[in-house]
């Protein structure tokens, strides 16, 4: 029977499982969901994540004896190695949980073994799943950026190892500061508290607000300008508008583009990456037409550009992610494969 590596994602309401094979192939794509029961406590969601892998298995036809490695994508910030600290999306008595102490007692109760667990932060590891796609069988490092509602971001080496950082709160790059002299904008506040002027607040849903505030005066005969919607809604508004070529909505998303390629420029003067993967749901296939995807991609390049050396503007590769939701569940499964590879001295 093939040896298996698992990986588990783990949202505060719903935790997703997926796994891959010895050779880093897919067991499959379909993702087994269970319910996390983050309000029930810590115990209830050990047993979430034990109950999909079991389903998993189930529905694979496999079994806990080819299971050779465990890895776990869960939010941070980490007071230590799979220590919690405080998180936005899990109850505050969470701060302080030895998660991984607690999940690796139960995994070897259940399969009668020990079974080796890496833990890490899910943007981390969605980003290995989304390097290994786009790098193939080239040993080059690949830097990700998925804007949702806030700024996801990993870095991942030639190896296909995420970059934690020394305090695990490696590749929070969403709140480096952006060069607002280029941008030619305002200060945004972001979600983190800052005022002076954090990527994510240009580069994401939570900034589309404060876009609004600045570009509507430009159109005051806009459907939105007169709009009862609260300024949330209005911004949510704005990925269905600019489908349709909306001069207000398309002129918000290429500001955010350029705001993302400069970054993309920055974190190329740290990283010197071959690769840059792209991310979240303006390059989601389901929900923007591929004229709004070239043309979204097309300025993250474009303005990326002219900070780059000539030889990294030669081999620079701007790719859209292609895992969507099942990223984070076969990146923690890879870097499990990837940790018995090369385990730690």
């Amino acid at each position: 029977m093939k040896d298996i590596f698992l990986g588990t994602d783990s949202g505060a309401t719903t935790s997703k499982t997926c796994g891959v094979y010895a050779d880093g192939t897919p067991i499959t794509l379909q993702l087994a969901q269970s319910s996390t029961n983050s309000q029930n406590g810590t115990h209830a969601v050990i047993e979430g994540w034990v109950s999909g892998i079991e389903k998993f298995l189930g529905e694979n036809h496999l079994h806990w004896k080819q299971v050779k490695g465990l890895g776990l994508a869960i939010p941070g910030p980490y007071e230590s190695y799979g220590v919690l600290g405080r998180s936005a999306n899990l109850p505050p008595s969470f701060a302080g949980w030895n998660f991984h102490s607690e999940y690796s007692a139960a995994i070897a109760a259940k399969a009668g073994r020990e079974i080796p667990l890496v833990v890490g932060n899910d943007g981390n590891l969605g980003g290995v799943a989304e390097a290994a796609r786009a790098r193939g069988d080239k040993k080059a490092s690949v830097i990700m950026l998925a804007p949702g509602s806030g700024l996801g971001a990993a870095f991942v080496d030639a190896h296909g190892m995420p970059l934690d950082g020394d305090n695990f709160c490696g590749m929070e790059a969403g709140h480096m500061p952006s060069p607002l002299q280029l941008l030619d904008l305002p200060a945004f506040t972001c979600g983190c508290g800052r005022s002076w002027g954090c990527v994510e607040a240009y580069t994401t849903i939570s900034g589309l607000p404060q876009y609004l505030d600045y570009f509507l005066p430009k159109y005051p005969d806009h459907e939105l300008a007169s709009s009862p919607l609260p300024a949330k809604e209005k911004g949510l508004s704005l990925r269905g508008l600019a489908q349709k070529g909306d001069p207000l909505a398309l002129e918000i998303f290429d500001c955010q583009a350029k705001a993302l390629g400069i970054h993309v420029a920055n974190l190329m003067m740290a990283f010197d990456s071959e690769f840059v993967v792209i991310g979240g749901g303006l390059i989601d296939p389901e929900s923007t037409t591929e004229e709004f995807r070239e043309r979204y991609l097309g300025g993250i390049r474009a303005a990326a550009s002219p900070w780059l050396f000539p030889v990294q503007n030669a081999k620079l590769k701007i790719s859209p992610a292609t895992l969507g939701e099942l990223s984070q569940a076969i990146g923690a499964a890879l870097v499990a494969l990837y940790s018995s590879q090369n385990p730690t001295p």
